[in-house]
């Protein structure tokens, strides 16, 4: 089945922004790549502004669909762990809105509203999950810890691809998603009872 232009341009756009950074991207470097003429990707797309607010589209729908936890879910800890796992894998696939954060959505305005409410639904998710495991008699913190911990667990999932770009600049394209599931993981056992707590430590333990 041939791949339409438009989907290979967004295929290609992704890449690139992932692997050389969204500000290092043209609009002629994406049609170099795709070996197609400026023109070409001119007819699907006006500005790299388009391209970006379309890839962000993808990753907006594809977050809230996993962060729509129900209120009354009752949450294992098998299923929490499985959750960071996709939440990382998504933030990877789309790491190039993570790596510079705040120069992105300076750049473009348009998403700054909605960034923010994906934040909210981030906070709210964790929530949830937290409010679980406490219901179930696994965790247990107060209301004031309850929302440092979901403060700290979103703040974590937003800056883990900025920090552990750190230890290779030299190569985006080398992003762990496993070790920021196992930094959330530690996040979560402190507040666990002890054979849970000794149980999410060495779930965790699997991601690395």
């Amino acid at each position: 089945m041939k791949v339409k232009t438009r989907d290979r341009i967004l295929t290609t756009s992704l890449a690139l922004f992932n692997s050389v950074g969204e500000p290092n991207v043209t609009t002629l470097l994406i049609s170099d790549e795709l070996d197609i003429s400026p023109g070409n990707l001119y007819y699907h797309f006006k500005s790299k502004g388009d391209i970006v607010g379309e890839l962000f589209e993808g990753y907006e729908a594809e977050l809230i669909d996993l962060l729509n936890v129900p209120e009354d879910a009752e949450i294992s800890l098998d299923q929490q762990a499985f959750f960071l796992h996709l939440l990382f894998e998504a933030v990877a696939r789309y790491r190039f809105l993570y790596q510079d954060l705040v120069n992105v959505l300076s750049r473009y305005e348009t998403l700054q509203g909605r960034f923010r409410k994906l934040l909210k639904k981030k906070e709210r998710a964790f929530r949830i999950i937290c409010n679980s495991l406490q219901n179930q008699d696994i965790m247990i913190l107060s209301a004031r810890e309850l929302d440092a911990l979901c403060e700290q667990l979103t703040l974590t999932l937003c800056y883990w691809v900025s920090f552990d770009s750190l230890s290779h600049l030299d190569d985006r394209d080398s992003v762990d998603p496993g070790r920021g599931v196992f930094q959330m993981m530690q996040l979560l056992a402190p507040y666990m009872r002890d054979e849970e707590r000794q149980q999410v430590q060495a779930m965790s333990e699997d991601y690395l």
